[in-house]
């Protein structure tokens, strides 16, 4: 058996035993050919998999700024009430494990929690009474279990809408019967393309790369690893369009020659699994997936879905594939593109769900219905989630070009002040900076907006970002893995009142360090917050931080400092 399967081979155990043995590490080592160590790397990279016995029930409970603002320490507390248990303990408890995660993908209707991967949503302390209750009493989880709902707020006028538009599946990959590779990449270039998982890499280039590479074997992978805190585009994606998503993959593959294709979708979003499997049952019997493809000569190709087991860095391209190789999702050094050297050594497309829907829909409308929606530089739409201190969270469909102020107006937003772009890796705005276009040109956005009013501490907001990139980073790279912790420590500092001009300087330091030095995006992007924050908010930082004369006055506290330090090492020691 190859190593390609050691992540199935680890749910299987955690499904079967909710939990992985070392007799079950020793017997998959043996099967892979692969060293114990080996798999218990791969074990302790990904946040759900446990290596100690849990409970019938595991309950991860999301700890995100949103969840934080919106109930989360009255949720937690009540939780560990209602089962007895402390999170992150293994209590030894024959019905409830506590932990809890970072971004679930629910920042619309928090606070959210998984219960063995079941959903439930806007938890409220009486909210979360029932749910123990009826678990204690044996009442099936699937029935009480929330069924998220999309919450498409807003779409633009129906000649300028993109992915929310009416839709028959096989509209887009039937316009091949009438194309070749070249024609389609043209197409995609005409539109100006650009992956919508946050780098907004040229599309039709990355394609045509790997078209170009003489391989026999080459591969499309759909990232569907959304996992930026504050990000659920994607997921409405995946719920209401997942034959949008897999066309798009089926239109790449037809360009570059590729015969197989991989969705990994992230462990979050299993009760996914369900409606991505029947959707791709249904294109087989269609004759949309499998061989010679709508009658098309020499056009095969083959799907499938591999669940991830929670990690934020294996969004970044190269650690998906590391993770799909079986192994731990370490971003790979840069020696290669995957569009040369990917899955398995062969050339490799990796886009994210939105830029495949995208490019689906722009085969089936036409690279001209796109010219006169959005900017010069930027054509089409793009789906935001919005989230925070607003009276309609939820998707919006925008078309580029949108100010950040008009978005504001459409979500409700009550008195905003601190505006998060793309998540905690993109950047604030303040209020001065609301007329700025979300588009390419100007404010570039991933797929999120969080909001934020003005009796929001700004502080605790970083609190909670940093302390994400620190649990998320992989630790391979010094700057990442040193940097993140350094910045943490530099929020201590401000909390308690002792931090100085000096120390702000030396965040902007560390900030450059981590972003000229890192292996990977997550710490290229880590600071970008924290760093631009001291700025944009420079009068509130003001009223935070010492002169240097009176820094020197401060005793220090030995004691203090020690408990600090040990609480760093159990953070850690994961």
């Amino acid at each position: 058996m190859e190593r390609t399967h050691l992540l199935n081979l680890l749910w299987n155990q955690q499904n079967a035993q909710g939990f992985i043995s070392q007799s079950a590490i020793t017997e998959i080592a043996k099967l892979l050919k692969i060293s114990t160590i080996e798999v218990e790397g791969v074990i302790t990279f990904y946040h759900f998999f446990h290596q100690k016995p849990t409970g019938k029930y595991i309950i991860y409970l999301n700890n995100s700024i949103i969840s934080e603002f919106k109930g989360f320490r009255e949720v937690k507390t009540t939780f560990e009430k209602e089962t007895g248990c402390v999170f992150g303990k293994y209590d030894n408890n024959p019905l409830f494990s506590l932990f809890e995660t970072s971004c679930i993908g629910l920042s619309d209707q928090e606070p959210a929690a998984l219960i063995n991967f079941y959903p439930f949503t806007d938890l409220t302390p009486e909210k979360v009474i029932s749910i123990i209750k009826d678990l204690k009493n044996n009442i099936p989880i699937k029935t009480i279990a929330d069924n998220p709902k999309s919450k498409i707020q807003y779409i633009p006028e129906d000649d300028k809408t993109v992915f929310f538009k009416d839709y028959t599946p096989g509209n887009s990959i039937n316009k091949l019967k009438e194309n070749n590779a070249d024609s389609i990449l043209k197409t995609i270039a005409d539109v100006n393309l650009k992956g919508r998982g946050g780098a907004f890499f040229p599309t039709a280039l990355k394609w045509q790369a790997c078209k170009k590479n003489s391989a026999k074997t080459k591969y499309i992978i759909c990232n569907a690893d959304e996992g930026e805190p504050g990000t659920f585009k994607d997921k409405i994606l995946l719920m209401e369009f997942p034959d949008l998503v897999i066309e798009g993959m089926i239109i790449a593959a037809f360009v570059v020659g590729a015969k197989e294709g991989i969705i990994y979708l992230r462990a979050e979003y299993k009760y996914l699994l369900p409606k991505l499997k029947e959707t791709i049952h249904n294109f087989y019997n269609n004759n949309y997936l499998g061989d010679k493809i709508l009658g098309i000569n020499n056009f095969t190709f083959n799907l499938k879905i591999q669940l991830g087991a929670g990690a934020y860095v294996c969004g970044e391209e190269t650690a998906l594939i590391e993770s799909l190789e079986g192994k731990r999702g370490e971003p790979r050094i840069r020696k290669y593109f995957p569009t040369d050297v990917g899955y398995l050594g062969k050339p490799t497309i990796v886009n994210n769900v939105e830029t495949f829907a995208n490019a689906a829909r722009i085969i089936e409308l036409g690279a001209d219905y796109f010219k006169n929606i959005g900017t010069e530089k930027s054509k089409g739409t793009k789906l935001i989630s919005v989230s925070g201190d607003v009276a309609k969270p939820g998707i919006y469909e925008i078309e580029w070009g949108m100010t950040v102020k008009e978005l504001l107006q459409l979500c409700q937003a009550t008195a905003p002040n601190y505006v998060q772009i793309t998540g905690p890796s993109g950047e604030c705005i303040n209020e001065t900076e609301f007329n700025r276009k979300i588009c390419n040109e100007d404010l570039t956005c991933g797929g999120a907006i969080m909001v934020f009013n003005k009796f929001r501490g700004i502080i605790k907001i970083l609190e909670n970002f940093t302390k994400f990139f620190r649990s998320e980073s992989c630790g391979v790279c010094t700057p990442c893995r040193a940097g993140n912790q350094i910045l943490f420590e530099k929020i201590k500092k401000l909390k308690k009142g002792l931090c100085t001009s000096t120390d702000l300087q030396e965040i902007k330091d560390w900030g450059n360090i981590m972003k000229l030095t890192s292996r990977c995006g997550l710490g290229k992007t880590a600071s970008n917050t924290f760093s631009t924050a001291t700025e944009k908010f420079s009068d509130y930082f003001k009223f935070k931080i010492l002169s240097e004369n009176e820094n020197q006055n401060v005793e220090f506290d030995m004691e203090s400092a020690i408990q600090d330090f040990d609480s760093i090492i159990k953070d850690n020691h994961h």
